[in-house]
């Protein structure tokens, strides 16, 4: 099952890079359209979904490499048993949350594609089509927590060493 949910976030992964490689794509041929004086309809509206696109897909795999935010400060701070209980609480809190915006970016998928709700552009992309990659990482974000509670919960979670302190600025 470990294998299965690790290449579950690193596929996300993969699909998020994928996306940032057709966004530097989109931009690129943007650019380059405007310099020599043609204009390629929808590709900034393209670029806007690919970045929606990148940011979503990679939440769960971001979460797994220790690299969400975290209030170090407060939780290093407190005894094990205070640290254990905050950690379970916050992930509680994650996982319920998570369980929220997965059930929204569907629903506002399923609407875009029920009332035939199209991009704004000239190419009028139906809206669901974008909106698919924000259901499928919030889906996969919410995987990812619910496997970092069972794993706590089960006293088997490991965060990742940080290399916090070499990234302050």
């Amino acid at each position: 099952m470990r294998r299965l949910l690790d290449a579950l976030y690193d596929g996300a992964a993969a699909l998020a890079a994928i996306a940032m490689v057709g966004l530097l794509v989109a931009v690129l041929l943007s650019v380059v359209s405007r310099q020599l004086g043609f204009n390629v309809q929808g590709v900034d509206s393209y670029a806007g979904f690919l970045l929606a696109a990148a940011g979503f897909l990679s939440l769960a795999h971001t979460l797994k490499r220790g690299e969400h935010i975290r209030v170090t400060l407060l939780v290093n701070a407190v005894p094990p048993r205070l640290r254990r209980a905050l950690e379970i609480w916050t992930l509680v809190a994650g996982t319920l949350l998570a369980g929220l915006f997965a059930f929204y970016s569907a629903k506002l998928a399923w609407q875009s594609h029920e009332f035939n709700d199209v991009s704004t552009g000239t190419d009028a992309t139906p809206l669901w089509i974008p909106q698919l990659a924000m259901v499928v990482g919030a889906l996969v974000l919410l995987i990812a927590m619910l496997d970092d509670l069972v794993l706590e919960l089960r006293g088997q979670r490991v965060l990742p060493a940080t290399e916090e302190p070499l990234r302050n600025e």
